[in-house]
């Protein structure tokens, strides 16, 4: 009889792998919701070489002039101009020991494929975001870094959005097809908090509260005028980088922090100021067009002088989700929140079609002599970009819940 074991169910075991990394890279797709893919090509013809060369066209002059009857019409000229997107190429991996599997209880195999998936996930979006947020497009009351949760005149509200259709109109952005087969509707694409301050503003809060309660009762407001409200906690937030808060926090980080952790010390006695601000920022100030994806925002809670023993972060365990270094900066300034206004063609994206648009598994691998460490990772090649600047427009803003 014969006998079953891992090499012989290798491809059961694989499918399933792949299946559980799916699940997890098919998750949250954000910003991806606004891209195409390069129009004209294939995506295999798209992908080779070292750059993508996109071509426009100018229109022509409308006529103006009567047809003469004695000489003939002026030719027009047209002018072009390309723009051009870049591939890039991301990919991570995980390796642990086959004594670590011999003695562990809990589903390892499973966990590290979704764990896969959603680094895949998150490291591809992140492309597509930095194609939307960084264009120079930008429409604020003030600068970034002067946008204070506690001015009114600076945060989102329903009066942005008649503005900025009359905007998308006349600039004649491409967008997604209504219910009456018409181009004119948008995304916007924002965090939840820049929601909750457009529902409790100007109309749409008269509305809520006389009217509909479900905008207020039901957080059911989804679209204003042609845009659909695309809500995430994934959306852009610049952390930190607004106005500082009038008790003003800013230190560094005294020792370097693991995934996970749950204490920090820090280089200044900031203690008695742990209860100021919503949220506090460790990371480097996002004060231009580069972002620094390790960056997060963490609740403190309890601090004796330098010493925060308790705090609520971003990771699995409620500590903080990525590693930071020695000295990186701590604020509790006001952060900044982006609304993105863009149609289904406002970002172009290429990828490599034998890798897939979602990248793709590589192993699980049996290495070492003694065949004693497996590893598996996912590669992905592909790019996002965004072509022209007239097609997507990033409005910035304060929260009310910050003042």
């Amino acid at each position: 009889m014969a006998i079953q074991t891992t090499s012989n169910l290798a491809n059961s075991i694989r499918a399933q792998y792949e299946s559980d990394y799916l699940t997890a890279a098919y998750g949250q797709r954000l910003y991806d919701q606004i891209a195409i893919p390069i129009p004209g090509l294939s995506m295999e013809e798209a992908i080779r070489g070292s750059s993508v060369v996109v071509p426009f066209l100018s229109g022509m002059a409308p006529g103006v002039t009567a047809i003469s009857q004695t000489a003939d019409v002026t030719p027009q000229q047209l002018y072009d101009a390309t723009a051009s997107i870049t591939p890039a190429s991301r990919g991570e991996a995980l390796q642990w020991s086959e004594n670590l599997d011999i003695q562990a209880y809990t589903n390892y195999g499973a966990e590290r494929m979704k764990k896969l998936g959603e680094n895949m996930m998150e490291s591809v979006e992140l492309l597509a975001q930095a194609a939307g947020c960084q264009g120079t497009w930008v429409e604020r009351a003030v600068a970034r870094a002067s946008l204070d949760a506690g001015t009114a005149a600076h945060r989102a509200s329903d009066s942005i959005f008649r503005k900025y259709h009359g905007l998308m109109l006349s600039l004649k952005i491409p967008g997604f097809i209504n219910a009456s087969g018409e181009a004119n509707a948008w995304a916007a694409i924002m965090h939840p908090f820049s929601h909750h301050d457009i529902a409790e503003s100007g109309n749409v809060d008269a509305i809520g509260t006389y009217i509909d309660e479900g905008i207020h009762l039901g957080f059911e407001l989804g679209k204003i005028g042609p845009f659909r409200l695309v809500v995430s906690p994934y959306a852009k937030v610049f952390g930190g980088a607004g106005a500082d808060n009038a008790t003003n926090v800013a230190t560094t980080l005294s020792g370097a922090t693991d995934p996970l952790a749950t204490s920090f010390v820090t280089a200044a006695d900031v203690s008695a100021n742990v209860a100021v601000g919503l949220m506090w920022t460790i990371g480097t100030e996002e004060t231009g067009s580069t972002f620094y994806p390790d960056n997060e925002r963490f609740k403190p809670l309890t601090a004796t002088t330098t010493t925060f023993s308790a705090f609520v972060g971003e990771g699995e365990n409620g500590g903080f989700r990525f590693a930071h270094a020695n000295g990186v900066a701590i604020r509790n300034a006001d952060s900044v929140y982006s609304i993105v206004f863009g149609g289904p063609s406002s970002l172009l994206k290429l990828y490599a079609p034998e890798v897939g648009e979602y990248g793709k598994v590589v192993g699980p691998k049996v290495q070492g002599l003694l065949e004693q460490f497996t590893s598996v990772g996912w590669k992905y090649y592909g790019n996002y970009a965004r072509l022209t600047e007239n097609r997507l427009l990033r409005f910035e803003s304060s929260t009310s819940y910050e003042a």
